[in-house]
């Protein structure tokens, strides 16, 4: 158990990292509230938006996961391994409601970042599993980035969200209530 209990602290700083991340998610979506919403916009937020937060609730679950106090070791990395396939799961999902949507034409960037990179990460989370007993070090280590990639595309696609709403759909309104 020493090999979990010397990543307590990893886990303390990256879980209370997404916790206060998807705080702040909370808190722009109520002060962007005011904004008209249609189901375009909101097949967009559910394509761009909604994945964010399932990241950073991912990244904090794990956290508390592997912080917990296990009596072996097996079965925490077990439970990383469901998480990695149910997350593989729900970028199929997202996949899905990227195409599905038509409020905004996903370019590259939105692909690595919503779809390549969380498949990535999840990845490796469902491998975690797999061999952990005899490459018990290189597991933990997998599941690190794993976490660490959700984290940054959070916050990538978080900070991307906002500059979107804030600067151009707020001022397709203005131009709309001119015109």
């Amino acid at each position: 158990m020493s090999a979990l209990s010397s990543w307590e602290s990893f886990y303390v700083i990256v879980g209370s990292s997404a916790g206060a991340l998807t705080g702040l998610q909370f808190i722009v979506m109520a002060l962007i509230a005011d904004m008209p919403v249609n189901q375009i916009v909101a097949d967009a937020s559910d394509a761009f938006s909604t994945p964010t937060i399932v990241h950073f609730s991912a990244v904090l679950l794990l956290s508390a996961m592997l912080s917990a106090p296990w009596h072996g070791f097996v079965a925490p990395l077990v439970l990383c391994s469901v998480s990695g396939i149910i997350g593989f799961i729900y970028v199929a999902i997202v996949v899905s409601r990227m195409r599905r949507q038509r409020g905004y034409s996903p370019v590259f960037e939105d692909w690595l970042f919503h779809v390549i990179l969380p498949v990535i990460a999840y990845s490796m989370l469902a491998a975690a599993g797999i061999g952990a007993r005899e490459h018990a070090d290189a597991a933990l280590f997998g599941i690190a980035i794993a976490a660490l990639v959700l984290l940054f595309v959070g916050i990538h696609n978080a900070w991307d969200s906002v500059t979107y709403l804030v600067f151009v759909r707020r001022r397709e309104i203005q131009e709309r209530r001119k015109g």
